[in-house]
């Protein structure tokens, strides 16, 4: 059962939620590290990975706290679209294009697990997920020795809709509970086939992190925190069955009109 209640933290500009961003995930990976030597986190696509890179590629304070390690992370896909690794819809070309590419060769190279290519073309993307679920399990432990994987963080975007990963609002998928890796075949957004962390995989991390900016988003962040109407929304269902886990990451407009009770630095 959940604790505690999300922190939503708002800041002025960017910049500076590129600079309390990464000292966050810093501390993700300096705890992960003392737990057992590794930092195993998720990413989301979307904008995620061009503020994930302005906050990891920023320069260092020179001490070991302030430094990614990324010879010891290993980066899962919170979601990824059944496309080739090089297309422009994919997860993990993005992520490689805004951040992977440009880490500098002193500070190491991260462990990326891909989706398997040899099945994008599949009609059924059940394949790709099962694949996935496996190579989970490789670095989590088999699924009958755990019920869950628990990810050190899992780093996500909001959708204007209040989606998170591929898990959308009033889906069947945000109803499973015993797969780690779900498939949809007719997401609303496209493209239709992709593969998803499912809710209790989600909320199971040690820490979890939103990033939503832009005035865009306000309306549905109103739904999410304030109104009853946004009680079942995807990101509404990660703050509630993981509470003080989760902590958000937003720029002012993100939240103008927001009453839930926000802060600025972590």
């Amino acid at each position: 059962m959940a604790t505690g209640h999300p922190n939503l933290h708002s800041f002025p500009n960017s910049d500076e939620l590129a600079t309390q961003l990464r000292s966050y995930v810093l501390r993700c990976q300096n705890s992960a590290f003392s737990r057992h030597g590794t930092f195993r986190l998720a990413v989301s696509g979307g904008s995620l990975p061009t503020v994930l890179a302005k906050a990891l590629l920023a320069t260092s304070n020179g001490s070991p706290e302030d430094t990614p390690q990324f010879s010891k992370w290993h980066i899962f896909f919170a979601d990824e679209r059944a496309v080739p690794l090089n297309h422009e819809d994919s997860n993990y070309r993005l992520l490689n294009d805004e951040l992977v590419s440009k880490i500098p060769t002193e500070l190491g190279t991260p462990i990326i697990h891909a989706i398997d290519e040899k099945h994008i073309g599949d009609d059924d993307p059940q394949e790709l997920a099962d694949l996935y679920q496996e190579d989970l399990m490789r670095e989590f432990a088999a699924k009958d020795s755990v019920k869950l994987p628990a990810f050190d963080l899992i780093l996500l975007g909001c959708g204007p809709d209040g989606h998170t990963c591929s898990l959308f609002p009033g889906h069947a998928l945000l109803r499973e509970k015993d797969a780690w890796v779900a498939a949809e075949t007719n997401s609303p957004k496209p493209p239709p086939k992709r593969i998803t962390l499912t809710l209790p995989v989600v909320t199971h991390a040690i820490s979890i992190a939103f990033v939503a900016t832009g005035g865009g988003k306000k309306e549905i962040l109103k739904q999410i925190f304030d109104l009853e109407e946004g009680s079942s929304l995807p990101s509404a269902l990660v703050n509630q069955g993981a509470g003080d886990k989760v902590s958000w990451f937003t720029d002012h407009p993100a939240v103008d009109g927001v009453s839930f009770p926000r802060r600025g630095s972590l």
